[in-house]
């Protein structure tokens, strides 16, 4: 599942960014005992620098690349699939992604936001490849399949992705926005798990 791995991939990378910053917001008010949990610990076991909190604008930036990649992959979707089902999923994700990555990029504009990528971000490297993927997988029941079984992937990583997202925000109307996008995305989510079924 060639496809799969590489978009749910960029959706669990953005989730556990988000989710190490809403952890490492939530250390800051740990503490009975006066000192503060600052991540060392684990940076000390992997070798790795201790996670940074992220920003609004970090929040923006995977938010509006998550949005983009899966309209990009229902553009793709919507030609290459076989399936009815799956052609008319893809135009789905094509449009609803476009819209809340509208209402993403609007938001950032009236808040002064400008989205910017967390530290050590690929993302331009994984769109990269996931389009790749797509563009190069040959038309099909095996196309259509591995779609699917990514969207369903992708849309579980993304609904917890905005869950630490919105955890992790500090700005009310951003928060409020991801609360709202919550239900579309759940949407997705059991439209893609009931074409999966079909295809069983």
């Amino acid at each position: 599942m060639l496809i799969g791995s590489k978009r749910a991939g960029l959706a669990l990378v953005l989730g556990t960014a988000v989710a190490m910053a809403a952890c490492k917001k939530g250390d800051e008010f740990a503490a009975d005992t006066g000192v503060k949990d600052t991540g060392m610990a684990m940076a000390a076991d992997t070798g790795a620098p201790p996670p940074t909190a992220l920003t609004d604008a970090n929040i923006v930036f995977i938010l509006d690349n998550a949005n983009m990649l899966d309209s990009a992959a229902g553009s793709v979707a919507a030609t290459k699939g076989t399936s009815a089902d799956v052609r008319d999923f893809g135009k789905r994700m094509m449009r609803d992604h476009h819209t809340l990555r509208q209402q993403g990029q609007d938001l950032a504009k009236k808040l002064g936001v400008t989205p910017e990528a967390p530290p050590n971000d690929d993302s331009q490297a994984q769109l990269d490849n996931t389009m790749k993927t797509l563009n190069g997988a040959a038309k099909g029941k095996d196309f259509d399949k591995a779609y699917i079984d990514n969207e369903v992937v992708y849309h579980m990583s993304v609904l917890q992705t905005a869950t630490s997202a919105m955890a992790a925000a500090q700005n009310a109307e951003l928060k409020n926005l991801i609360q709202k996008a919550a239900p579309a995305i759940q949407a997705h989510l059991d439209m893609a798990q009931g074409i999966q079924k079909k295809m069983q």
